[in-house]
């Protein structure tokens, strides 16, 4: 029988029945260990018990009413994003994309603002957000964009980490609204900039000098993933919106956008909306979620990252390859392209990870690994390489 699927994923021959922390099993019970989850999605490994708990409880008493009307839950996860993020304001969605989407639109409602007629949003080379058309329109990847032509206009494209290239595109267009970034790169290799997160703080003083709104995706990026819970909190600046999903609801389908400052009040009731955004069983995942993350989670993506970071360049450092990244958000690039690693991986080492932008192993573990299995993927990430570039 075909699938009465549509072939939108280029999927591997594999299935998994169950998840237990970093393991993933398949049906005939072979575990395989997770150094991917799910994109970085479970940040607090499969089947946490908690949020188990916490859905199973949720689904039982209420799923769904609508946004026309009060929704508890949704109170008490944007006040929890507030206290962790610094932030003022809260948007839920279902999606990074969707997140990415509504800061778009709050670039263009601040646009309109100024009196600019067509605003538009500094965007970077080599970046990644999303795939619906206007998110698609500023992601900096033209293979994903093929066929899917006129892009939506509005978004002008710049080298990421050259802030120089941004003055120039500044004082060429008097349209520029926006600066839409990723903290680090993660379609696009874990690429962080060279200055690490004083890249960030240059930004930020970019946008104050010219008043812009800056917009920082850390679909990617946030949750614990880098060592904070955001990435931008490595420095002392705050975004004006931050966009965030993946790891909120650790598999559970979940996005938010966050403003502060000039962003606060530029949605107004009518401007935007989502009928499955924010609904109580989304957000008592998602609250569990940021509760169970600042009980230790993210000070252990900081260390266990440092440690294989470090251990990666010590082990490979014979090999011409070169280990970025910061928490446990780590690629290794590799002198060649290395697509087939995936399959050698999976078939060979029992391991799950993923090449990006052609040449670079990627590695997004969970936040809760501990040294011994950190050490296992070391291990056996390091004995892939080694045969595949020998």
């Amino acid at each position: 029988m075909t699938s009465a699927l549509m072939p939108t994923y280029a999927r591997q021959p594999i299935a998994f029945e169950k998840g237990l922390g970093v393991w993933l099993y398949d049906s005939n019970g072979q575990a395989y260990l997770d150094a991917l989850t799910g994109i970085a999605v479970c940040g607090l490994g499969h089947a946490h018990p908690v949020i188990a708990q916490a859905i199973a409880e949720q689904a039982a008493t209420l799923v769904h009413t609508s946004n026309l009307y009060q929704i508890p839950l949704q109170e008490a996860l944007g006040q929890a994003l507030r206290d962790v993020s610094g932030m003022e304001l809260c948007f839920f969605s279902n999606s990074g994309a969707e997140a990415n989407e509504a800061a778009i639109k709050l670039a263009r409602l601040f646009g309109h603002q100024k009196n600019i007629a067509e605003p538009a949003i500094i965007v970077m080379e080599n970046s990644f957000h999303g795939r619906t058309l206007a998110t698609l329109s500023a992601t900096g990847n033209k293979k994903v964009q093929i066929g899917f032509e006129p892009l939506v206009q509005g978004f002008v494209r710049v080298p990421f980490d050259d802030v120089a290239a941004i003055e120039q595109a500044i004082a060429n267009n008097p349209n520029i609204v926006a600066i839409l970034v990723e903290p680090i790169q993660g379609e696009g290799g874990i690429r962080v900039p060279k200055n690490g997160f004083t890249y960030l703080e240059q930004l930020r003083a970019v946008c104050d000098k010219h008043n812009l709104l800056l917009m920082l995706d850390e679909i990617q990026t946030g949750n614990g993933r880098t060592g904070k819970y955001f990435a931008y909190q490595h420095t002392t600046i705050k975004p004006d919106v931050v966009t965030t999903a993946k790891g909120l609801g650790n598999g559970f389908p979940i996005g938010a956008c966050l403003v502060q400052g000039k962003a606060t009040h530029l949605f107004k009731a009518g401007n935007h909306g989502s009928t499955y955004g924010g609904t109580p069983l989304a957000c008592r995942a998602a609250l569990t979620v940021v509760q169970l993350l600042q009980q230790g989670a993210i000070e252990n993506a900081a260390v266990m990252g440092a440690y294989m970071i470090q251990t990666f360049k010590t082990k490979l450092e014979d090999l011409n390859v070169q280990v970025n990244g910061k928490g446990l958000m780590i690629g290794i690039q590799l002198p060649k392209p290395c697509a087939e690693l995936v399959s050698l991986a999976r078939d060979d080492e029992k391991l799950l990870l993923n090449v990006t932008a052609d040449s670079v192993v990627r590695l997004l573990p969970a936040l809760v690994i501990t040294p011994k299995e950190a050490d296992e993927i070391i291990e056996r990430v390091s004995r892939l390489i080694r045969k595949f570039l020998s």
